[in-house]
């Protein structure tokens, strides 16, 4: 006799969450589907909208989703916003490597403002939050390592990783960069919070100043 094939939510019971692809997570989350549309089919939809963005969906992009109206719509957003607001911190793998931070740092490739972002760790190099410092114009994002620090001492943090985005597309750091980062860099050794790397991100990839500009945090 076939074996009975376990719905998604049936899995979950199971204790087979980390096993649930996309599409089946958001099956548990929208529970049915419509008339004229299956939840399965609903679901296939949404996660392929959702793997093509690099930030979170806005209402507008989800309702274009044929069958899906303003509450699952905002049930699919709230899921969203609450992951991002709570579980950021219950990261259990420590950062190793730069490469390693940018799908918490999707968000800043499409962006058409600067962004300037603050990650902190813990002492097992693991990720305690990520907040946005400022958001400035198209190409600049005014920063104060008196601002640059003050979340990593609510957090607690035992050291730091700065990124920021250039709109432009262009990943390679200007001379501002390389300065502001050899000034947080002081700043972080002053308050015993060291400066891991500075990231810059845009659409076509990123660059480490660490990496490749060791003398700006000595």
């Amino acid at each position: 006799m076939e074996e009975k094939k376990l719905l998604p939510r049936e899995r979950i019971f199971a204790g087979e969450l980390s096993k649930l692809s996309v599409e089946e997570l958001i099956c548990v989350i929208l529970g049915r589907g419509t008339a004229k549309k299956s939840v399965f089919e609903l679901s296939k939809e949404i996660a392929g909208l959702l793997e093509k963005k690099s930030r979170m969906p806005s209402m507008e992009e989800l309702l274009k989703v044929k069958g899906l109206g303003l509450a699952k719509s905002a049930q699919i957003l709230a899921c969203l916003e609450l992951s991002g607001r709570f579980m950021l911190g219950t990261r259990d793998e420590a950062i190793s490597s730069p490469a390693e931070l940018m799908p918490l740092l999707s968000f800043l490739k499409h962006s058409s403002q600067e962004n300037f972002v603050l990650i902190t760790l813990n002492g097992g190099n693991k990720v305690i939050n990520i907040h946005v410092i400022t958001v400035g114009t198209a190409n600049s994002a005014p920063i104060h390592p008196r601002e640059a620090f003050a979340k990593a001492i609510e957090d607690r943090a035992v050291a730091v990783v700065f990124a920021h985005n250039h709109p432009s597309g262009n990943h390679e750091p200007s001379m501002e960069d390389l300065v502001l980062t050899q000034k947080l860099s002081k700043a972080g050794n002053i308050l015993q919070i060291p400066v891991l790397d500075h990231l810059v991100i845009s659409s076509s990839g990123f660059t480490s100043i660490k990496t490749k500009w060791r003398e700006y945090f000595e």
